[in-house]
């Protein structure tokens, strides 16, 4: 209903109470029963059997399930490979265990909204004043308000003295709303210009007030909030996409290439067991074993790069997600500017507006102690710490103040206040009456429109100009007058006080951008990432405030909520490009602009710290909540937590994400150029009639030793200097964008006949006397080189930079890792028991120089590959 609009008499009416004396007990008690307690509807969870459900359904895990049970059945009927389904098993068990954990950071964001509502409030029933839970209040209950109460429903005010609301968590405007119970507003009007309204969750932060109760639970503005962050869905990360693509194309190889090899081999003669013996093979070798707990690692060694530089990640796949941001959609309070409000211009009527730079003349720091004298707030600084108590459009003129190098404790003294007319917001003016030297000075500020002056035709044009040009900078204007008396004034009413007062001057203030962000703005542009604005404040205010940083450029629009109401979602998405800078816009309205980035294509970063910011938090890619102003519902709903609130932490995140992302395109990179080779090198192997050069026990080693011992140092990997100079990954693009297919590809076919040569040197040809050719020759040599040049590899991946550019012991864990899997994977072979136990066997010293050298050849190759791109590189440049 348009509560909004509705006169008292027909809301009374509407809900059958009455402004005096409430609803009655027995009225209540059924309102409840039908529309329910005063609280909000806890969404479905995911049981954790469902959790693992979802996991063993994946496709990777089922092609090892299949091979565990393939290999535990051989084991069973021929005594052979029971510790291959241990080693299957056990890798399945900790992929799920690691993506449970990830999955149970669930958010709290309903919990912290449930505590949010005022456990008891004082409501008037059977004509009686009384404190009851606020979750028994209904509709129609005329309850009473102080300073520090939470509202604990949607309510319409009946009447109020000076009341002021903190609504920040719903609208993210940070200054106090002034309520006024005769304010005329219209149904359209956004949550922040509703002044004749209190909303549930908000904070009384000054006066006191009386109101009816519109609406409870559910259909309160928080309430819908609520209900948002229930149906808001968290989207799977671009990376998750990119794995299951990758996972399902694996998987398809893997298919292809077992039905075909098992056909070949039933073709050349070999048994069923044989056969069923290289499918699990074959299964062992399509899937990288080690690549979830490696990317696992390298997001959580990203975690830990991240809290260095005051980021909280509170989901590990957000680090990921945040390096390939392509639009950042940021709140303006606290985040873009200072969350301090700060006078940046000053006038006195003699003079021409003065930056607070400059120094002041005489009458401009009469003005300032005049606006210091009438005003409440104080300002303590505690070992080094500004502590702000009062309104924050009253502690910029302290702070002012002390930087000019006075105290309102000096001003005080000599000048003590005797009377004060507190701030009204229907006269929206203060008086404060205070003894001084031959008499007592009335001084009054305020609105610049209401301020009582007798202004000669001169001096009110010039005012006027100068006020209008503060309002075009996006300044908030007070005003300040005042009248000397000989006598204290017997009449102290409002009207007797305030007329024909002497203007003193104006001061313009805002909340300005803190100093970095005009930086960060401009690295995030150069990284090819949009900066968008999205606020409660003001347009004019916030449109000012993007210009300056660099946000709102040549061409870019500024939209406030209202007009976005008018626009249907399909004109959105094709104009949000348009838009830089969103203002007085409701949570609706957040989700409903993140969404439109991402139907463009767009991986969205939202910022926010209110609780209205919640479920567009929720719904973007990355949610980054503020840490020192956030509220628990908004750090709950997020994917982050910006501990310093500042813009260009995000900036830098971005960059550490990025840097993360790398690192596990090197990951893949590394790992799939050997296992596509190990299904190249069976099914061409068998094709040809050689039997199987490795066996599914042998490639487990390869996967684990040889490519995971190394492959985890790659997360400590250092980023690229032109990291934030790239355009970021398209949210559509697969996982071997950029040339990484091609480069897995052509690692592939290297890999494949340098093992190759091998088998069929070991297997067909004597070279030694000692150590004749033969099936288990061809094996072991198979076996080395196919470990061993993957081990070399890694060396490949780290960089596009000749690995003797950057240096082989620049990363001195991967470094150290590499050799100590190149020595696990010689002593396999050159200690008995354990060859035995592999299927190995002894290799003479020309074996051993044959498989070094087969090794490192794809080293060799890379390295002249780079050269030759580099050079064609330097050739473009020049």
């Amino acid at each position: 209903m348009n509560w909004v609009e509705k006169k008292l008499d027909a809301i009374y009416k509407a809900l059958q109470t009455d402004a005096e004396t409430g609803l009655t007990t027995d009225a209540a008690t059924k309102k409840r029963a039908e529309v329910g307690a005063n609280k909000f509807e806890e969404g479905k969870k995911e049981s954790l059997l469902s959790k693992i459900g979802h996991h063993l359904l994946e496709i990777t895990t089922i092609i090892l399930l299949v091979a565990a049970a393939i290999s535990l059945y051989l084991a069973v009927t021929t005594g052979y490979g029971y510790p291959k389904v241990i080693v299957i098993l056990a890798i399945v068990v900790l992929n799920m265990v690691l993506g449970i954990y990830q999955e149970n950071n669930a958010e709290k964001a309903l919990e912290a909204l449930q505590s949010m509502n005022a456990h008891m409030t004082v409501v008037f029933r059977d004509g009686v004043k009384q404190e009851i839970d606020a979750t028994e209040l209904v509709p129609g209950d005329i309850i009473e308000l102080n300073v520090g109460d939470m509202i604990p429903a949607d309510a319409r005010l009946i009447e109020s003295r000076s009341l002021q609301v903190e609504e920040s968590a719903l609208t993210g405007e940070s200054v106090p709303v002034e309520k006024d119970t005769d304010a005329v507003v219209s149904e359209k009007a956004p949550i922040g210009d509703r002044f004749n309204m209190l909303f549930s969750g908000c904070l009384v932060t000054a006066g006191r007030g009386r109101a009816v109760v519109v609406e409870t639970g559910m259909q309160t503005e928080m309430g819908k909030i609520a209900g948002l962050i229930n149906e808001t869905k968290k989207t799977e990360t671009p990376l998750q996409k990119r794995l299951k693509e990758l996972a399902k194309r694996l998987s398809i190889v893997a298919l292809v290439a077992g039905v075909l090899v098992f056909g070949i081999g039933l073709w050349h003669g070999e048994t069923m067991i044989e056969m069923l013996m290289i499918a699990v093979s074959l299964a062992v070798a399509a899937v990288p074993e080690t690549l979830p707990v490696i990317v696992t690692i390298t997001l959580a060694y990203g975690v830990q790069n991240m809290v260095k530089k005051n980021t909280i990640i509170r989901r590990i796949p957000a680090v990921e997600t945040i390096g390939n941001t392509s639009v950042i959609c940021s709140d303006k309070t606290g985040t873009l500017t200072q969350n301090k409000m700060r006078i940046q211009q000053i006038w006195s009527v003699d003079g021409t507006p003065t930056k607070v730079e400059e120094t002041f003349n005489e009458t401009e720091n009469q003005l300032l102690e005049m606006l210091s004298l009438s005003n409440n707030a104080t300002i303590e600084v505690r070992d080094g710490e500004e502590t702000i108590i009062g309104d924050p459009t009253e502690s910029s003129i302290i702070r002012l103040l002390n930087e000019k190098g006075l105290t309102k404790k000096d001003l005080e003294a000599k000048s003590p206040r005797v009377f004060e007319l507190p701030f009204d917001s229907e006269r929206k003016l203060m008086t404060t009456i205070h003894e001084v030297e031959n008499g007592f000075l009335a001084i009054t500020k305020g609105a610049f429109d209401r301020i009582p002056v007798a202004f000669t035709e001169e001096l009110l044009q010039q005012a006027r100009e100068v006020h209008d040009r503060f309002a075009e900078k996006a300044l908030r204007v007070i005003a300040v007058a005042y009248k000397r008396y000989t006598e204290m004034p017997t009449d102290l009413s409002a009207e007797a006080l305030e007329h024909d007062l002497a203007f003193a001057g104006m001061v313009g203030m805002i909340d300005p951008p803190r100093p970095e962000s005009k930086r960060a703005v401009l690295a995030a542009k150069q990284a090819g990432i949009k900066t968008v604005m999205i606020t409660g404040d003001h347009i004019v205010t916030a449109s000012a405030i993007a210009r300056e940083i660099g946000i709102l450029e040549e061409g870019d629009k500024s939209i406030t909520g209202a007009e976005l109401a008018e626009m249907s979602q399909a004109d959105l998405e094709r104009t949000v490009r348009d838009y830089a800078v969103y203002a007085r816009v409701s949570p609706e309205d957040k989700i409903r602009i993140v969404q439109a980035w991402q139907k463009n294509g767009e991986v969205v970063t939202m910022t926010g710290d209110g609780v209205n910011d919640a479920p567009a938090l929720k719904a973007a890619d990355v949610g980054a909540a503020m840490g020192i102003t956030g509220t628990d519902v908004s750090k709950n709903a997020a994917d982050m937590v910006i501990t310093d609130d500042n813009f260009a932490t995000i900036v830098d995140a971005v960059s550490e994400g990025r840097t993360a992302y790398e690192n596990i395109r090197k990951t893949i990179y590394f790992l799939l150029s050997t296992n596509f080779s190990q299904i190249f090198i069976m099914f061409i192997a068998i094709l040809l009639g050689w039997g199987a050069p490795v066996v599914a026990v042998q490639l487990l080693l390869i996967n684990v030793v040889a490519d995971g011992i190394p492959g985890f140092c790659l997360s400590r990997e250092k980023a690229d200097a032109n990291v934030m100079e790239r355009p970021p990954m398209k949210k559509n693009s697969g996982i071997f964008a950029n040339g990484l297919g091609a480069k897995v590809a052509t690692q592939a076919v290297v890999f494949t006949v340098v093992t190759l040569v091998g088998f069929y040197i070991g297997k067909f040809v004597d070279i030694n006397a000692t150590v004749g050719a033969s099936a288990e020759v061809g094996m072991t040599m198979a076996f080395v080189i196919l470990a061993w040049s993957s081990v070399s590899h890694i060396f490949n991946v780290r960089s596009d930079e000749s690995i003797f550019k950057i240096g082989f012991l620049s990363n001195k864990p991967l470094f150290f890792s590499a050799m100590l899997s190149m020595v696990i994977i010689l002593l396999m072979v050159i200690i008995p028991p354990v060859a035995s136990t592999f299927y190995l066997v002894p290799l003479s010293l020309t074996h051993w120089l044959l498989a070094f050298l087969l090794s490192v050849f794809p080293l060799v190759f890379v390295e002249i590959q780079k050269a030759v791109k580099n050079k064609k590189g330097d050739g473009k440049n020049a």
